[in-house]
């Protein structure tokens, strides 16, 4: 490795807290491990008012996750990050946008009252805005720049996909982990024609992204089944992919 590339940070866009390292933690301890400076920089990641009232998906979601106010979810997922972050040896940061599950029109209207996987409702279209300036306002010009693919059609992954390739930076993705694996059509459809860039995996490096991904307790349920489903899921995914990937 050269000394500009030790120099340059990798910076990973996770909507959520748990995209990054969950689509890329094998890659960010790879990274970590030949000393390259990482960052997750976590964009839905703001706790709602106290006084805001819940909609009939969030708290099903929460119900899901085992969790109850949006104030306790949030605590419980920011500490779960922080773990995760630290297991696979990267630095967070945490942006105070709110997750489509919570968030509202200015007059108050639900924006996902139903469905979390639909187009992003036409009020968002101020939110992209107001990424892309964090974005550029945080960026390097030397940064590695990574978003999400953005299989499985989430909203908020789809608002910070379009946010990253507002500002003109070149940009790497990454597959979305879990829904490449519940999409795999859409995988296929979306890296048709892509560069590929892969990264070797090793047992260390596979167990690595396995602790980092356990980290988030409160999710694996819901994205695997449980735990032991997880690991042999990411170890499959390397497997057959011989490694990690990012495209461009």
């Amino acid at each position: 490795m050269n000394v500009v590339s030790a120099l340059m940070r990798w910076i990973y866009l996770s909507p959520h807290l748990d995209d990054a390292v969950l689509s890329c933690g094998g890659i960010i301890a790879k990274q970590r491990k030949a000393g390259i400076p990482v960052e997750i920089w976590n964009w839905m990641s703001g706790i709602p008012a106290d006084d805001m009232p819940l909609s009939d998906l969030a708290r099903s979601v929460h119900a899901g996750w085992e969790l109850a106010s949006a104030k306790e979810t949030l605590e419980a997922r920011l500490a779960e990050d922080c773990l995760a972050a630290l297991r696979v040896d990267a630095f967070p940061r945490y942006f105070d946008f709110l997750d489509c599950i919570y968030r509202r029109a200015d007059d108050g209207e639900v924006l996902y009252p139903d469905e979390i996987f639909v187009p992003p409702h036409a009020a968002d279209e101020n939110l992209v805005t107001k990424i892309a300036e964090a974005i550029k306002a945080n960026l390097h010009p030397d940064d590695i720049l990574v978003a999400p693919l953005t299989i499985g059609d989430h909203p908020d992954h789809l608002i910070v996909r379009r946010a990253a390739e507002r500002i003109g930076h070149p940009l790497r993705y990454y597959a979305d982990i879990p829904y490449t694996f519940w999409c795999p059509e859409q995988y296929a459809e979306m890296t048709a024609g892509l560069a590929v860039e892969d990264f070797s995996v090793t047992d260390e490096g596979l167990h690595t992204w396995q602790e980092g991904v356990a980290a988030y307790s409160s999710q694996l349920t819901v994205l695997f089944g449980g735990e032991e489903m997880m690991k042999n899921a990411l170890k499959l995914n390397a497997s057959a992919k011989r490694g990690f990937q990012l495209f461009r």
